[in-house]
């Protein structure tokens, strides 16, 4: 079970400076609006958090946008609303040095369907959030801990996110934190590894090798690496881990609320090999 509080809520208190901005082409008027600048949480989702900057800009967009379809980009790249929030920051830095406030144009339509289903309604994303630990904990606990929920257990982790409360969420996650049967471990390790234009990949990662050796951060990177294509590092929550960071630990302390790692893989474009355990099992 994850112990280390210290960590666990410093996590929770990610939070990235944003910049919003209006798109020129949908703006009437000839006094175009000032840039909407807000604090938010890593672990959040965009339509959660951007009430406040519709209603900056509406006012400034035709009668007949107002009431289009909302969708977010970035330096022209779509942002997906079901990904996390510190997930997209993370994928647009890349491996460079972050350039805050991170800058954001909001559009009131001409949505990209291909690349971008448009903001739904709060209600929407609780559902995609519980599918998301639901999955989460069959893959930990065979489904055990979140069956055995009632709806006000939930609730409380839904509104814990909404209201930005480490101890609200908490008191109910830390029961899917607990180890799998008789085991010290969780039985998989629930991880989306994302690549540079933001799709993802999963494979059923395993905590600890044949030889019931702990699994480290090196050995998913070999995992999700190809001859062509080297994983040679792992960017969460905005730092570079330690390759050597056992697997077990770090989905016990740098998971997001759905209960699942994600992992913005570097590569290396010389393909240097990582050298994995002999024995790797991870995958």
């Amino acid at each position: 079970m994850a112990n280390d509080r210290e960590v666990l809520r410093l996590v929770w208190e990610g939070k990235i400076p944003i910049c919003f901005q209006a798109d020129p082409a949908e703006v009437v008027g000839l006094q175009p609006p000032e840039p909407f600048y807000l604090m938010v949480p890593r672990l959040s989702y965009l339509p959660l958090v951007t009430d406040k900057v519709r209603k900056h800009f509406v006012r400034f967009i035709s009668n007949e946008q107002q009431e289009g379809d909302i969708w977010f980009d970035c330096n022209g790249t779509p942002l997906k609303w079901h990904y996390p929030i510190g997930v997209l920051f993370d994928l647009t830095m890349g491996d460079e040095e972050p350039n805050l406030p991170w800058t954001v144009t909001i559009h009131f339509g001409n949505l990209p369907g291909e690349f971008v289903f448009k903001c739904p309604t709060k209600e929407v994303v609780e559902a995609h959030f519980m599918s998301c630990l639901k999955e989460a904990d069959h893959l930990k606990h065979r489904g055990q801990i979140v069956s055995a929920m009632q709806k006000k257990d939930h609730t409380q982790l839904w509104l814990g996110i909404v209201n930005d409360k480490f101890d609200q969420f908490w008191a109910v996650n830390r029961r899917l934190m607990e180890s799998h049967g008789d085991q010290d471990t969780f039985k998989y390790i629930p991880v989306r590894c994302y690549n540079e234009d933001g799709t993802y990949m999963q494979k059923l990662i395993q905590p600890t090798s044949k030889t019931n050796l702990k699994q480290t951060l090196k050995d998913l990177l070999e995992c999700f690496s190809s001859p062509a294509h080297r994983a040679v590092a792992a960017r969460m929550h905005g730092i570079t881990v330690d390759l050597d960071t056992p697997l077990q630990w770090l989905s016990e302390h740098l998971s997001y609320p759905d209960n699942f790692l994600h992992i913005c893989l570097l590569y290396d474009d010389d393909n240097t090999t990582i050298a994995a355990d002999n024995d790797s099992s991870v995958c």
